[in-house]
This record gives structure tokens, C-alpha cells and sequence, in this order.
């Protein structure tokens, strides 16, 4: 079963269940995904798919600590549900050794040598980590790598 009939699936469920909160997220992100085909004019698969929960967990935290700081929990405390149910649909993350290892390892397959590649560098990890890694966590040990 692909990740975009297991959205599906579990939409019904939640529909079934009468669980509107995980229903509207779910909801949002197939919304998303039709976009994305609409705009695109492509099948979004389970790699594209990955990105776009990816996308939308980052917007969710940004406006987390933009309502947490405007004093607003209770929408601070509907955003963080939303990522939960979102993350959900996310492969394993790798841990931050596992991460700085592949920083590493692509870096000296690169030969990348300092903060000037870490544009060539970015540009490779993205393709071998995304979805797999947070990226956040990706960019400081790219420049970690190129600082020392």
C-alpha cells in the first residue's frame, strides 16, 4: 500500500471515528497533495509525499513558537497536534550521529573544503537524506563539517 492510500485509509477511519481534529489534518494534507498534482501536473509518490509532510511539519512548528510567543497555547496546542498526526506519516528518522556521519562521509566524497561548499554540499545531502533527516539538524552539521 503506497503512503498516499495509507492517507487515505486512515481518513476514513478517523471519518468513521468521529475524530475531527485528526480528520481536518488529514484533510489538509491530502489537500496538499492535490496541489501539488494540480500544479505540477505529476502523481505525487511516497519520496514527493515524504517532502510535502516535511513542508507542512515545518510550517506547523513556525507558527508553534509564533503563537507561543504572542501567548496564544491554545492555538500553539492545535498546531502541536497537527505535527503529531503529520509525523505519523514520516519514514524513521535518523539520529544526529547517524546524521553527521553521512554529512561526513559526503564531504569527503565532495572533497568539499570549507563554508564556500556548502551550497554543493546541501545540494547532495538533500538528495540522499530528505525525508530520512530533519533538516534543520542537516544544515548545522554541513557546517559544522565545513567549519573545522
Amino acid at each position: 500500500m503506497s503512503l498516499k492510500e495509507q492517507i487515505t485509509e486512515d481518513m476514513k477511519t478517523a471519518m468513521r471515528a468521529k475524530d475531527s481534529e485528526r480528520l481536518g489534518t488529514i484533510r489538509m494534507l491530502l489537500a496538499a497533495v492535490k496541489q501539488k498534482e494540480v500544479d505540477e501536473r505529476v502523481e505525487v509518490d511516497d519520496v514527493m509525499l515524504v517532502g510535502i509532510v516535511d513542508k507542512l511539519i515545518k510550517q506547523r512548528k513556525d507558527a508553534i513558537s509564533q503563537f507561543s510567543a504572542a501567548g496564544r497555547q491554545d492555538l500553539a496546542d492545535k498546531e502541536t497536534a497537527e505535527v503529531k498526526v503529520l509525523e505519523a506519516y514520516l519514514p524513521q528518522r535518523l539520529s544526529a550521529e547517524e546524521i553527521q556521519a553521512a554529512v561526513a562521509a559526503i564531504v569527503a566524497e565532495l572533497g568539499a573544503k570549507g563554508p564556500g561548499d556548502m551550497g554543493k554540499v546541501m545540494g547532495a545531502v538533500k538528495t540522499q537524506l530528505a525525508g530520512k533527516a530533519d533538516m534543520g539538524l542537516v544544515s548545522a552539521a554541513v557546517k559544522a563539517a565545513l567549519a573545522g
